[in-house]
């Protein structure tokens, strides 16, 4: 017999219902829906569209001379225009106080342009490759680690943290002794291969469910 103070058992359902309800947070406010579990393969998709094309636009203007940073005379059309998008980098883009200054100076050991070098072919490949796969959404494991490669190669040519001072000015070749966009890139693309980000307003859904990427996983 149960007692007059006694509640009745509340039944499975109920206390599910209430749960629900008390765990509900406010649908009132501006932020209602940005949820990062929600929105995070879009900005990923963002980021990976607005990366792509960075690398995607290097290529373009090196190749063609878009007047933008390449003189349209100076566009290396595939190794037969006059270009030589790694001649200047090189020569004279790399840190002389850096650790490796003489072994990328040495990749070009001659002292005149060279369309054809064969660090022009796979500097401008490696853009070309890597942009498209970005902004495709395809082979984004292989474009991200090989962004991460080209990346970190030019970082260290550049050699931030063997910082020259202008005696004139006293002021140092880099703002930023450590960090700069290279290293910065080279963070996102990791980012971006891990979220699978080609997933999202890409083509790496249809990509991945092919037989090949099926039998060759590192292909997606």
């Amino acid at each position: 017999m149960r007692a007059k103070h006694e509640e009745p058992l509340m039944t499975t359902q109920a206390r599910h219902t209430l749960t629900v309800e008390t765990s509900e947070e406010p649908k009132s406010g501006w932020y209602h829906g940005f949820r990062p579990a929600a929105t995070t393969r879009y900005w990923a998709a963002i980021a990976r569209v607005l990366l792509g094309f960075t690398f995607l636009w290097a290529f373009l203007d090196k190749n063609f001379g878009l007047q933008f940073a390449t003189p349209n005379n100076q566009g290396w059309a595939l190794g037969t225009g006059d270009g030589d998008p790694t001649f200047g980098f090189l020569k004279f883009g790399t840190n002389p106080e850096g650790p490796f200054a003489s072994t990328f100076t040495g990749l070009r050991p001659g002292e005149a342009p060279d369309p054809n070098h064969w660090t022009n072919w796979l500097f401008m490949i490696g853009l070309l490759g890597i942009g498209l796969s970005l902004t495709l959404g395809v082979f984004m494991r292989i474009a991200a680690i090989s962004g991460v490669v080209m990346l970190g190669l030019m970082y260290l040519a550049e050699a931030p943290w063997a910082n020259t001072v202008d005696p004139k000015t006293g002021q140092g070749a880099f703002n930023n002794p450590i960090v700069d966009d290279h290293m910065i890139y080279a963070v996102v693309l990791i980012m971006l291969m891990l979220f699978e980000a080609g997933r999202t307003w890409g083509l790496g859904k249809v990509w991945e469910s092919t037989s090949l990427v099926q039998s060759q996983p590192w292909l997606a």
